[in-house]
């Protein structure tokens, strides 16, 4: 996988690809954080995958200049990689664009290769992908609105903001697809999310768990 093997080469490169008919390509890989504006710039990928920290501060640069390229190309899909879970790196990220096309994951993950593709094509496709790890430090953290949902539906909202589908949900909870659309029904319901489409309610009801 080309996009997982370049990230592992060195915790500061960022890569910008566009998927192919078998894979993806990697159409750039930069060291810093002017070099990746640069190349997204020149090359208009369709996703980026970018360490939180790099060159030339080590700070939060990589993540600052993708939020700052979503906001100079509407959306436009960003998967981040952080050595660590910072609860405002994945915030600062979710609320940029929407929350739509974004992902926070732990560098660890993308090892399993199976998983962290998934995940690309997920946020590839304008979903959401938020790490398990910072899921359960969420959770810990949690408070209102989120006390008015049960546990099964914060394990669901949980889950979800993952990236899991319905059916997915289905399968790890082994409960029926009906069952699932009730529980995501009664969370809505109970975040007072507007009426809209389910995608884009499925970000906010994301948003405001990850916010809480």
């Amino acid at each position: 996988m080309p996009v997982a093997r370049t990230s592992m080469e060195a915790t500061t490169k960022a890569v910008v690809n566009r998927p192919r008919r078998v894979g993806h390509e990697v159409v750039a890989a930069v060291g810093d954080a002017d070099a990746l504006v640069a190349a997204v710039r020149a090359d208009r990928p369709d996703l980026i995958v970018t360490d939180v920290r790099m060159p030339p501060s080590m700070g939060d640069d990589g993540l600052r200049a993708a939020v700052g390229l979503r906001e100079e190309f509407p959306g436009l899909p960003v998967l981040v990689l952080s050595q660590y879970v910072e609860r405002s790196y994945a915030l600062g990220l979710l609320d940029s664009g929407g929350g739509a096309g974004v992902g926070y994951l732990l560098k660890e993950r993308v090892s399993a290769v199976a998983d962290f593709t998934a995940a690309i094509e997920r946020v590839a496709a304008g979903g959401t992908v938020v790490d398990p790890e910072v899921i359960q430090q969420l959770v810990r953290l949690r408070q209102d609105p989120l006390e008015r949902l049960s546990p099964r539906e914060r394990e669901v909202l949980g889950l979800i903001a993952e990236g899991r589908t319905n059916a997915g949900l289905a399968a790890h909870l082994f409960i029926s697809e009906a069952a699932v659309n009730k529980h995501i029904g009664n969370i809505f319901s109970k975040l007072d999310l507007p009426v809209d489409t389910e995608g884009h309610r499925r970000v906010l009801a994301v948003l405001a768990f990850l916010r809480a």
